[in-house]
C-alpha cells in the first residue's frame, strides 16, 4: 500500500475544515497509509515584521518540516509550482510510490522557504488563486482521494 505523509504548518482552527479532512482521511484508508504531521508555526507579527524576520521564520518552519518529512520524497505545494490536473497527480503518485513514502508539504500562511522548495522533488500549485492553508489541506486530501480512485479505476472521478 502506498505510504503518504502530509506535513503542514499549524492545525485547523475551524471545525468544518477538520470535519472535511477527517472524511477524506477515512476514505483514503482504503487506498494508502496516510500520516498527518503538524509542525509548529513560527510566531511573528507579520504586519510589523521585516522581510528578514519573516525569512528566518520560514527557515525555522522549514527545518521542522524537513525533520517531520524524514526520508520521504517531498512535493511542495506552492504558488510557484506547476499546475497539474487530477489525472497528472494520479500519474505522479503512481510513478513516485515505488520510491518510498511520498510527503506533501503545506506551509504556513507565509508559504515555504525558498531553500525548502528547492529541496523538494516536485513543486505543484493548486491554482493561481490564493487559498487559506487550512483549505489547501482539505483540497489536497480530496485530490489525493480522487487520484487514488483514478488509479483504482473507481467511478469517483468524472
Amino acid at each position: 500500500m502506498t505510504a503518504v505523509r502530509i506535513v503542514h504548518v499549524g492545525d485547523f482552527k475551524e471545525k468544518f475544515y477538520a470535519d472535511a479532512a477527517a472524511e477524506y482521511t477515512k476514505r483514503l484508508g482504503a487506498f494508502c497509509t496516510l500520516r498527518d504531521v503538524t509542525v509548529r508555526e513560527e510566531k511573528t507579527d507579520d504586519k510589523k515584521a521585516s522581510d528578514t524576520l519573516i525569512e528566518r521564520a520560514l527557515e525555522a518552519e522549514g527545518a521542522r518540516i524537513r525533520e517531520a518529512a524524514g526520508k520521504s520524497k517531498c512535493i511542495a505545494l506552492c504558488v510557484e509550482g506547476k499546475q497539474i490536473s487530477s489525472q497528472e497527480l494520479a500519474a505522479l503518485i503512481e510513478k513516485m510510490q515505488y520510491d518510498g513514502e511520498i510527503a506533501f508539504i503545506i506551509g504556513s500562511s507565509r508559504g515555504l522557504s525558498a531553500d525548502l522548495k528547492e529541496q523538494c522533488a516536485q513543486r505543484i500549485s493548486m491554482s493561481a488563486m490564493t487559498f487559506p492553508h487550512e483549505l489547501a489541506r482539505v483540497m489536497l486530501l480530496e485530490q489525493l482521494y480522487r487520484a487514488f480512485t483514478i488509479l483504482g479505476g473507481k467511478k469517483y472521478h468524472k
